[in-house]
């Protein structure tokens, strides 16, 4: 699958230079763990893209894949903007599984802390249906990123889900 890359050297737009350190290719350096009481732990290998294309937004897509049989599992792609003059952000978010979801938070630093701020999803979705995520992204001191992902169901509260580790790779 191509990764979203920018056709032209595009100048990075200013409403999002404060991301610029997402922007690139990650790869998670050693398996995340996932987990939650409704499901059986375990382990999964992801790749995050983070482009622009000079537009006040930067586009995603996160592929990850089960760390032992690499069956394809969560996709993600999406946008995210931030709101001019201030620290406000917001991911816009279309998931695989049906869900699509708008998360806002601050940006502090080389840190994103964001919640959902409304979700949508097919008729048909799994259940239980999810009502609520958050999720942090930090770029540790050591040039890794880190993202820790917490959700709530119809009949689970919020509480971690993954937490993962990437290396850039571009």
């Amino acid at each position: 699958m191509a990764c979203p890359v920018s056709h032209t050297a595009a100048e990075l737009n200013p409403a999002v230079l404060p991301l610029d350190w997402l922007l690139g290719t990650w790869e998670s350096d050693e398996p995340g763990e996932g987990c939650f009481p409704t499901i059986n732990p375990f382990r999964y290998i992801e790749t995050l893209y983070f482009s622009h294309m000079g537009q006040p937004v930067i586009n995603f897509m996160f592929n990850a894949f089960h760390a032992e049989s690499k069956k394809p599992l969560h996709r993600e792609c999406g946008f995210i903007r931030v709101q001019p003059g201030t620290n406000r952000v917001a991911f816009i978010i279309a998931q695989n599984s049906g869900l699509v979801e708008v998360e806002e938070g601050e940006l502090t630093g080389q840190q994103l802390n964001l919640q959902t701020h409304s979700l949508a999803r097919i008729s048909f979705a799994k259940e239980p249906h999810v009502q609520q995520i958050s999720r942090v992204f930090q770029l540790r001191p050591d040039g890794r990123l880190e993202q820790t992902v917490s959700m709530a169901t119809d009949n689970q509260p919020l509480m971690q889900h993954l937490h993962i580790t990437y290396r850039r790779s571009s």
